[in-house]
């Protein structure tokens, strides 16, 4: 039977379309295996209707395996045309709702412009469950493309975006699980095809497990669609389905809008009965897209006319990099898939780049091949005159020739070393007695000396000049002289540009160094921008897996994190973690690094399970790695010590943040920024334990340092003087507490932006200091804007936003505002409980 949505070809006895899975028209004779009607709630249509007072159905618009879609005008408290989707007979409606209104508050939080909101669900009068929905007049991705006979890339430009909405689904916490073409429709906006993703959360809010004799309804229906189905959802234990069930999904999708067929032939498929069905899913692998769209001769002229092209051109587009994206998005492993939607989205984008994808083998003709692609005249222009050359050249002066360029750089190499050991040599003689008379010199004002006399005394050698102005620059960076660091960088960045252009490895890596300044400054726009050309540079010139692109992945990893982006921060530290091991092995000191920066994010995100034991891993490495006095076990130390502190775990956080500090003391010296990151941390710990003059003493000493050493407008700056208010107020001292909350606020607003979440932070605390005043309508006014930041940029379950409610809930108790209190509360301990599990 052919679906009147997207034209495709059923076998007999199916009620939805096995591509777009929309219901089919019932046969001549009697009702479909898809019919579904409302009659025994209703003794007739639901159309005329009105649901809850507010929903008038208008007409039905679609009907599917969970239930049916009607087009309804709500008429409070807006007006409006909305889609209701009445849920089948057969569920269990209380535990359908009730697990619904959970999610409900993590789908409000989803702005994507790819993705259609979910208003509002509820019960019908005879206990159905409903869900009120954006109405999207579109029809399935594979349909318009095929109707409107979209070429490969501009099917894979429609695509990326419902990639992207994926992502953003995702890094809220929601999971899909019914990703197909029947649920992602294309609307026309401006005149440009727009896609939209429908029904997300709906099927995670109705799952209930199944059996193996629940998984076909009486008339013989798949309940879900196995078409689209990874492997572990296939499982249907429920116990084992994360965000990579979606990552397979859109694989599959991605497969079949290349081609015009699913990976697996739905008759096929379903021919085995449930268990069949499973093993396929499990066990088989599909074939290669390149290799399926040549299989059936009838219509393989058909689905290249659709993609404006002829089979064998297609087969030549598809083979290669869109073969193994699609591959990898389809693995059964799903450590093997693409790690987050955005990531397949990226290489996709790649591929319309001709640039290398992550998917594709990182073989050296395959990189040379995309590098002719994107340079095809100035290649040909190259080989043409190397032709020319190569005429009038024997094969063996050829090879002398190439024997000579070795020579002369190895010859280059060992002057160049030469002259830095000449230098170092020169430099230290400043110790002799002889040379100073007798006055002490500190290895400080060696290194003063030594940066004033590269400029003069290597001159004519530019890149040991440039060389030797990168490593002090370092050094003045690791003891946190940033304005002297900054000077030594930018010169040898300089030079080296000058001398090796603008795409040389050096280049790369001392891009990387002024990126990593330049966030320590707290310039994150700056940091960024120039960390993104090192790391193009460094995929170009030395590929996508190797330890230098990992290290500019972590540092972009920590600057997101710094900046409050802790989704894209996870997925470049996750990345750089994965590239470090495969070639550095786990003893690596790079791994331990990435352990560590990945374990903060999650706890950011406030996944504290999650980060501690990667904590625990990153210190024991560094520790046999580095030794017990390292600075970077400090580092470790003191992020355990927070994660215990968090979780109320003192007596494991006290003598893990005093070895830290004494680490730091010794390794530092006492002006050290890293050494007011530890003051800052042990009277944080201090405070809790109430012991105020110790915790001011040690905030104090925290806020000369940084203000010395980083100015008074860095973020980590606002850090200490927002937590000296909390110390203030948490005394009573409240008009010493004001100033610096809005000291701090200031501070924040202007390097991390209006919607950081310390700025939420930052609204919270000081609404608590009214609240302690008396000044109630502030305060309440302050909560809500807390509220509203982190429900937006921390999701819905967040503890921090756990403990705006509670203190908002406080307010309203002292306001005698009881039952609105409760209501809070209630859901401040929701959120509290899930996070403890």
């Amino acid at each position: 039977m052919e679906c009147p949505a997207c034209g495709s070809e059923n076998p007999p006895g199916f009620g939805t379309c096995h591509r777009c899975g929309l219901a089919l028209p019932a046969p001549a004779g009697g009702a479909g295996p898809s019919t579904l009607t409302l009659r025994p709630d209703s003794q007739g249509s639901f159309i005329g209707r009105t649901i809850d007072g507010k929903y008038k159905l208008l007409e039905e618009l679609g009907s599917g395996g969970m239930g049916i879609v009607y087009l309804a005008e709500q008429t409070e408290p807006v007006r409006r045309r909305v889609a209701l989707k009445v849920i089948k007979l057969g569920m269990d409606t209380k535990d359908v709702v009730a697990r619904f209104g959970a999610e409900r508050q993590a789908l409000a939080v989803m702005t994507h412009p790819n993705i259609a909101r979910v208003f509002d669900a509820g019960v019908t009068e005879t206990g159905r469950p409903y869900f009120v929905m954006e109405l999207v007049s579109g029809i399935p991705i594979t349909a318009y493309c095929d109707r409107n006979k979209l070429t490969t890339a501009e099917r894979l430009e429609l695509f990326i975006p419902v990639c992207q909405a994926v992502q953003h689904a995702h890094q809220k916490g929601v999971i899909h699980r019914d990703l197909k073409p029947s649920n992602i429709l294309v609307t026309i906006q401006d005149g440009r095809p727009v896609p939209k993703i429908i029904d997300f959360g709906i099927a995670r809010a109705t799952e209930h497990r199944l059996s193996a004799s629940t998984f076909y309804t009486e008339q013989g229906q798949m309940i879900g669609t196995p078409d689209y189905m990874s492997p572990e959802q296939a499982e249907m234990s429920g116990l084992d389905v994360d965000t990579r069930t979606d990552i397979y999904s859109l694989g599959v999708m991605l497969y079949e809008l290349l081609v015009g067929e699913l990976p697996f032939d739905p008759a096929k498929l379903r021919a085995g009965g449930l268990g069949e069905i499973q093993k396929i899913i499990r066990e088989v692998e599909p074939p290669r897209a390149s290799t399926r769209v040549g299989t059936r001769k009838e219509t393989k002229v058909e689905i290249a006319d659709k993609r404006k092209t002829d089979p064998g051109s297609l087969e030549r587009q598809l083979r290669g990099d869109l073969d193994w994206i699609a591959m990898k998005a389809m693995a059964k492993d799903r450590t093997r898939r693409y790690a987050s939607a955005s990531e397949l989205a990226a290489d996709i984008d790649r591929h319309l780049r001709s640039e290398p994808v992550l998917a594709g083998p990182p073989r050296a003709s395959y990189r040379i091949g995309k590098y002719f692609k994107r340079h095809k005249v100035g290649v040909i222009a190259a080989l043409v005159v190397l032709a020319a050359v190569l005429v009038g050249i024997a094969g063996t002066t050829l090879g002398f020739v190439k024997a000579r360029r070795a020579e002369k750089k190895a010859v280059v190499e060992a002057q160049t070393t030469k002259q830095v050991s000449d230098f170092l040599v020169s430099l230290f003689q400043v110790s002799d007695p002889g040379e100073s008379k007798g006055n002490s010199v500190t290895a400080r004002e060696i290194l003063d000396q030594g940066a004033a006399r590269i400029e003069k005394d290597l001159a004519k050698e530019p890149l040991t000049q440039a060389r030797l102005m990168t490593t002090i620059g370092e050094v003045y960076m690791n003891l946190g002289l940033y304005r002297k660091a900054e000077a030594m960088l930018n010169k040898g960045l300089g030079l080296r540009r000058e001398k090796l252009g603008d795409r040389s490895v050096d280049v790369g890596e001392s891009l990387h160094d002024v990126g990593d300044l330049y966030r320590r400054e707290g310039k994150y726009a700056e940091a960024e921008k120039v960390f993104q050309q090192a790391l193009d540079i460094s995929e170009k010139m030395l590929g996508q897996d190797h330890p230098q692109t990992a290290q500019v992945l972590h540092s972009l990893g920590i600057l997101y994190d710094t900046q409050g982006k802790f989704d894209r921060a996870e997925s470049f530290i996750r990345r750089s973690l994965e590239i470090r091991e495969r070639t550095l092995g786990p003893d690596d000191p790079a791994v331990a690094r990435s352990l560590n920066s990945l374990a903060i994010v999650l706890w950011n995100e406030g996944k504290y399970a999650e980060a501690e034991p990667i904590f625990k891993r990153s210190l024991a490495a560094k520790e046999k790695i580095l030794g017990p006095d390292h600075p970077e076990v400090a580092n470790t130390l003191t992020n355990l010590a927070i994660l215990y502190k968090t979780q109320g775990k003192y007596e494991e956080a006290g003598p893990l943040l005093l070895r830290a500090l004494a680490i730091c003391e010794k390794v530092y010296g006492p002006d050290h920024p890293q050494v007011a990151d530890s003051l800052n941390n042990m009277a944080a710990f201090y405070e809790e334990q109430k012991k105020y003059p110790e915790a001011e003493s040690s905030y104090q000493r925290a806020l000369r340092i940084w203000e010395k050493a980083l100015g008074p407008d860095h973020s980590d700056v606002g850090i200490v003087l927002h937590n000296m208010a909390n110390l203030y107020r948490n005394q009573g001292k409240f008009k010493e507490a004001e100033p610096l909350y809005l000291r701090s606020q200031t501070i924040w607003e202007k390097s991390l932006g209006l919607t950081h979440p310390y700025v939420g932070s930052s609204f919270r605390e000081r609404a608590t200091l009214y609240r302690e005043m008396g000044k109630w309508a502030e305060a309440e006014s302050l909560y809500k804007r807390a509220m509203a930041l982190q429900e937006k940029e921390l999701g819905p379950e967040h503890l921090e936003l756990a403990q705006t409610l509670e203190e908002y809930a406080a307010l309203l108790r002292k306001v005698k505002r009881e039952k609105e209190a409760d209501v809070l509360a209630a859901r401040a301990k929701a959120i509290t409980d899930k996070n403890s599990k």
